[in-house]
């Protein structure tokens, strides 16, 4: 048996962990059974948001019109969009691993890792199968894979997932999506502006339940004027004859268990059925059981402020921990974890001003606390908002949307949503002054803003009126 410093299961933000401890002259084994990567790369935010940029220019020469600008879109390869971009991925990816290869500070093993003891690997199904390594520490990277609801006759579709629909060379005539989460707003955006019908089933009552509300609201009212969506319905059986998916839902009373259903329902026939209801952690891959690392409910495996596990000299980050399912979250949690393997003085991961973006049509992008989590919470908070309209530049863009503030009474900020162009660049403003500066409101207040440039819409939310909170209206009645 081999034995390493640190071995990394997974080649996505593992690998900049097996970076950092190999830099430092110690030995690492890398252990991946798919294209080396990671799910970013390979399946996740690097192709779709390629594949977003083209609808994206196609939606600029759309919008020419608004601009007493005559265009039009004569010819789309859709074909060849997609080949380029998968073409990119992977270039990227046997780029990568030509580099683990070729490197004498890493080893790399391929195939599905499985847990013998807390120290030790066996590699199955792979072109390492029998082999088994044992490490000082060792890293669980694994991430998380698309999670498939219990609908009635799924397993007997050919039903495409976020991975097999970033490889589709042809748009569907009508393509129907369960779920109503970022996965299925972007890949709603993407197929509905190259020509296909959109058809949207998500059971909860707006489209991206996890961001603040009036947000939601928002961009649900929005996007219904592109696709169908059915918000509040829970699909419940589908079947596939002659080529046609039809999927059947009901009207669901969301959070209730067991489900309540109201007798009404909707029935939606279409070409491709593509399921985005989440994901769920690839931790039932590892033979856990072996050892003392601790999973929840949902499996996500558990980890303390540092990401250690509950077993010794075992970490983990990423999907698999389940915090904030984000690429640029496990990056973060890397850095963690390589100071906290590498030195004594250890540190603490921070998720206070963890950022999110949605890149659909219109972009959504925000980070903190949402006005449903602060009104549960009980807390005294108070809200301002500003218009894109509001700014010059917003005005010249013809561009529609929002940003909503949520601060303390003493100023500090608690979180900041955005709904429009640009959002996943306006929001990392208030990301740095929650996590490098005061946290205040004075932060983007005081901070000189060009002019007539599309920041300045934040600059009015922080700027502008703020009226109380909820909580704080309701103990004013009381």
């Amino acid at each position: 048996m081999e034995n390493f410093d640190l071995l990394v299961i997974g080649s996505g933000s593992g690998l900049n962990v097996a970076n950092c401890v190999a830099n430092r002259g110690r030995s690492v084994a890398v252990i991946e059974k798919g294209s080396v990567g990671g799910t970013c790369l390979n399946r996740g935010c690097i192709p779709s948001k390629e594949l977003l940029y083209h609808a994206d220019v196609y939606q600029t020469v759309e919008r020419a019109s608004e601009f007493n600008i005559s265009a039009s879109v004569h010819e789309v390869d859709f074909a060849d969009i997609v080949r380029g971009v998968n073409e990119d991925v992977s270039a990227d990816a046997n780029s990568i691993r030509n580099g683990l290869q070729s490197s004498p500070q890493h080893e790399l093993f391929e195939g599905d890792a499985r847990f013998v003891d807390d120290k030790t690997i066996e590699i199955v199904d792979g072109t390492d199968d029998g082999v088994r390594l044992g490490a000082e520490s060792i890293l669980i990277a694994t991430g998380s894979r698309p999670s498939i609801p219990d609908i009635a006759g799924i397993n007997n579709i050919d039903y495409l997932t976020s991975t097999d629909a970033l490889q589709l060379q042809t748009p569907p005539d009508h393509l129907i999506i369960v779920g109503g989460g970022f996965v299925a707003a972007e890949f709603g955006h993407f197929f509905g502006t190259f020509g296909s019908d959109v058809t949207i089933i998500g059971r909860q009552p707006t489209l991206l339940p996890q961001v603040d509300e009036d947000i939601a609201e928002a961009f649900t009212n929005r996007f219904s004027n592109r696709c169908t969506v059915h918000t509040g319905y829970v699909a419940t059986a589908v079947i596939e004859q002659n080529g046609m998916i039809t999927v059947d839902a009901r009207r669901s009373e969301y959070g209730d268990e067991p489900e309540i259903f109201s007798g009404d329902t909707v029935t939606v026939t279409g070409d491709e059925l593509l399921v985005a209801a989440g994901r769920k952690p690839n931790s039932d891959t590892l033979n856990l059981d072996a050892t003392s690392v601790e999973t929840d409910e949902s499996g996500f495996i558990k980890t303390d402020e540092y990401l250690r596990t509950d077993a010794d000299g075992v970490w983990a980050l990423g999907d698999i921990v389940g915090k904030y399912m984000f690429k640029h979250t496990a990056n973060y949690e890397a850095k963690t974890v390589a100071n906290n393997i590498l030195d004594t003085d250890r540190r603490t991961v921070d998720y206070s001003a963890m950022p999110f973006a949605v890149f659909t049509s219109p972009e959504v992008a925000g980070v903190g606390a949402c006005e449903e989590e602060l009104r549960l919470q009980d807390r005294e908070y108070a809200t301002s908002t500003s218009e894109y309209k509001e700014s010059a530049r917003g005005q010249a863009m013809n561009a529609t949307g929002f940003i909503k503030v949520l601060v303390d009474l003493e100023g500090r900020i608690l979180g900041c949503h955005i709904i429009g162009p640009e959002a996943s660049t306006l929001i990392q403003e208030v990301v740095v002054a929650m996590q490098s500066c005061s946290g205040t409101v004075h932060d983007i207040r005081g901070t000189v803003h060009i002019h007539p440039a599309l920041p300045e819409v934040v600059k009015h939310a922080f700027s502008g009126q703020f009226r109380p909170g909820d909580t704080i209206r309701q103990r004013q009645r009381d």
